[in-house]
């Protein structure tokens, strides 16, 4: 009984405080201002004017639209006081957008040469910061109320992963004789081992793991190379990375590391989970039945992971896509232009995911075998 209410205790405890840490976010966002070099203002008073409707080549027709602000200063010297500030948008929104009252932005103040007293000034940005916390918890109160423990460790391991990255992103950018590479090869090490430890606990399950996604992820980067080296790298385009200052080629493999590494470790978690269950199940069963199942289980998650890292990889240039063919662009250029890097980098997933799979299962049988002999 003392256990129990032990265990529930913990539970309440850990939704409280989840609470209270939901409740003061949600009020620091919407009071930080003081915190921000920029000015900020908030919109009270919008007029809109129509101002034009332009014709495109395909006639698409799209209106321009000017907006007359009315702001109140929440930051700075002139905190309190109102500025004016315009705001041309069109219907499309495609790079700007219309503001409401509430809105809260960043602006540049420019004193006005008449009077003193009136502001006006520039929009640089919107303040978006207390939307990307919202989602952010929804986030969190999905992944805590569906995962329980495992979901919390997950964002623990979620967030330490994230700040390992930055870190060592920050690193390369100060030092650029660190290589790249290098620096992603020890972070890949660093992701798999926290984020299977924290999630699955210390346990053969989570050892198998850990060694079968660094098998996979770094055979993946070395046949990817392999095979780039062998054809001199025909066929692929980086325009995207012509604004690099470093290396591009290192920054391409960089990422084809740190890509393959999330679909990978996907794959060998499901895979030994699912061999140690059938092995807890029943402590007898044979090896050769482990590797029937094992090879079945991957079979069937080999084609969705495969396609989803498509999915993922593709989706970013469907815009450029969209343009590239409205433009008249041939479908063959327009795919070479914007795809060649995402669907090498979907391939190269592609290669892990593959070679993961038997590696996991045998990876999972060693350590199963290990456990029988203690």
């Amino acid at each position: 009984m003392y256990d129990i209410f032990k265990k529930r205790y913990k539970q309440v405890s850990i939704y409280i405080l989840i609470a209270l840490c939901f409740i003061l976010s949600v009020f620091f966002v919407h009071n930080n201002e003081s915190f921000y070099d920029r000015p900020i203002a908030e919109v009270v008073k919008t007029v809109l004017e129509d101002k034009t409707a332009l014709t495109d080549m395909y006639d698409h027709s799209d209106h321009l639209f000017t907006q007359r602000i009315t702001a109140i200063l929440k930051n700075g010297e002139e905190k309190g006081q109102l500025i004016h500030l315009t705001n041309e948008y069109s219907s499309s929104g495609a790079i700007d957008q219309e503001y409401h009252v509430g809105d809260k932005l960043f602006i540049s103040i420019n004193t006005s040469p008449v009077k003193n007293t009136d502001l006006s000034g520039t929009i640089i940005d919107v303040k978006r910061d207390q939307f990307v916390l919202m989602i952010a918890w929804i986030f969190i109160f999905a992944l805590v109320i569906v995962g329980k423990r495992q979901g919390l460790f997950s964002l623990i391991s979620l967030i330490v992963n994230t700040l390992l990255l930055s870190f060592a992103l920050d690193l390369y950018v100060k030092h650029s004789n660190i290589n790249l590479l290098f620096i992603c090869g020890v972070c890949v090490f660093l992701f798999t081992v926290i984020s299977l430890l924290l999630i699955n606990g210390f346990n053969e399950k989570t050892y198998a793991a850990i060694v079968a996604t660094l098998i996979g992820t770094f055979i993946s980067l070395f046949i990817s190379y392999f095979v780039m080296w062998l054809t001199s790298e025909n066929g692929l385009r980086y325009e995207e990375m012509q604004f690099l200052t470093r290396p591009y080629r290192l920054v391409f493999m960089a990422g084809l590391l740190i890509g393959s590494l999330g679909a990978v470790m996907d794959v060998t978690i499901t895979m030994s989970s699912s061999i140690f269950a059938l092995y807890e199940q029943d402590n007898n069963i044979s090896v050769k039945a482990l590797k029937t199942s094992g090879l079945d289980i991957g079979k069937d998650i080999m084609g969705t992971i495969t396609s989803i890292l498509f999915f993922v990889y593709i989706c970013g240039s469907i815009p450029m896509l969209i343009l590239y063919l409205k433009n008249s662009y041939a479908l063959g250029q327009t795919l070479s232009i914007n795809l060649s890097l995402e669907l090498a980098r979907a391939l190269s997933g592609g290669i892990g995911v593959v070679l993961t799979i038997p590696i996991s299962l045998y990876t999972s049988i060693f350590f199963i075998n290990r456990k029988r002999a203690k």
